[in-house]
């Protein structure tokens, strides 16, 4: 560990009484407690061992970044203490019925929120940090309704990254993340307007579909969540531009702070915004009927059940559903590595190399 951890207060976990387990975050599970000493009520998340999510959290200071308090670094009880968020996640507020009540005013100034949180980590943090797990379940609400995002455990230093292994969350993932290829500060910028996405909707991300489905569509297929057609064009616009293919191409948090700036100026957009939010059973009938969106669920189950090319054979090519389906048919995956490379076998020993680096991956990590 970095000479950071010295800066680090450690809290004894005697010092600690714990209450509810509050889910799970990144490689940990989360933790309502008491920090007795200090008599403060604080989140605590249970690791098998501190990394550089301590390091990182405790580099930051800023009002829609979780307050890092300290570590538990006493074996086998390590913990992260942050402060302790009473709303709940935004994912779990989306799904309940408190989000009917949410208007323009209130998207906007989460939207504005999160962006600035994550411009703080790209640009004015002490040492630059990308999330790569920026989603609803990792923003949480304080008891005023004020977002702060959590959960650095899939982080990097920026200074540090070059290419990362496959983590986070495959509905929220950019491409280059699912592909573990080299990632820049965008890929957040992408994460981003999936959760942008969430609060319009109110809906979760693919639903329905198998974490490795949604990474076939959004890699190899190039398919994005559908934006209903009401949706007010800036916010449809914004969306899309997060969204690029090219990480280059999508824009960074400044850019995404100066757009939300300038579309809150508009005169015409809080009512576009209400009355697309206040109408969602019409346009989600609207969408259940639309082309895009049956291809989309019906191309999904067909991926589940996999594709036989005669004679026991179950090949890929590109499609690693379609692969999935077959070895979980066959009952089982053997994997061999070659001259560091990795192969993977099917019925009838038939070797599935012509599967892109990134699926043999994927497969591997999920056989």
């Amino acid at each position: 560990m970095s000479s950071l951890s010295s800066s680090f207060v450690q809290i004894k976990h005697e010092d600690l009484r714990f209450y509810e387990n509050c889910g799970g975050g990144s490689f940990g599970s989360v933790y309502r407690a008491h920090w007795i000493s200090q008599d403060k009520e604080v989140a605590v998340k249970k690791l098998l061992k501190i990394e550089t999510e301590a390091e990182i959290l405790s580099s930051l200071s800023h009002k829609n970044i979780i307050q890092f308090y300290g570590a538990v670094l006493e074996s086998p009880n390590y913990g992260i203490v942050t402060e302790y968020a009473g709303g709940g996640s935004l994912y779990e507020y989306l799904s309940s019925e408190q989000s009917e009540e949410m208007d323009m005013e209130q998207i906007m100034t989460w939207a504005m929120e999160i962006a600035k949180g994550m411009h703080y980590l790209h640009s004015e943090a002490p040492v630059k940090v990308i999330h790569r797990d920026l989603k609803s379940r990792n923003v949480v609400l304080t008891a005023d309704k004020v977002l702060k995002i959590c959960d650095f455990g899939a982080s990097k230093f920026q200074s540090h990254t070059t290419h990362m292994t496959v983590v986070g969350t495959f509905p929220w993932m950019a491409p280059e993340v699912i592909q573990s290829l080299p990632v820049s500060e965008t890929c957040d910028t992408y994460s981003y307007g999936v959760v942008l996405w969430e609060m319009l909707t109110r809906e979760v991300p693919f639903k329905g579909f198998e974490g490795l489905q949604v990474a076939w569509l959004v890699v190899e297929k190039q398919e994005r969540l559908t934006i209903p057609t009401s949706c007010p064009p800036s916010f449809a616009d914004l969306m899309k531009k997060c969204w690029q293919a090219e990480p280059k191409e999508r824009p960074v948090f400044k850019q995404v702070l100066g757009t939300l700036e300038t579309m809150s100026k508009d005169s015409r957009l809080p009512e576009q915004c209400n009355s697309f939010l206040h109408n969602k059973d019409q346009w989600s009938r609207d969408r259940g009927r639309g082309k895009k969106w049956d291809w989309g669920l019906e191309r999904g189950r067909s991926l589940k059940r996999g594709k036989s090319l005669g004679g026991g054979r179950y090949v890929l090519a590109s499609d690693v559903c379609v692969y999935l389906g077959a070895v979980r048919a066959a009952g089982a995956c053997v994997c061999e590595r070659e001259g560091g490379r990795t192969f993977h076998y099917g019925p009838s020993n038939h070797r599935l190399n012509s599967a892109t680096c990134w699926i043999k991956q994927a497969v591997l990590d999920n056989c």
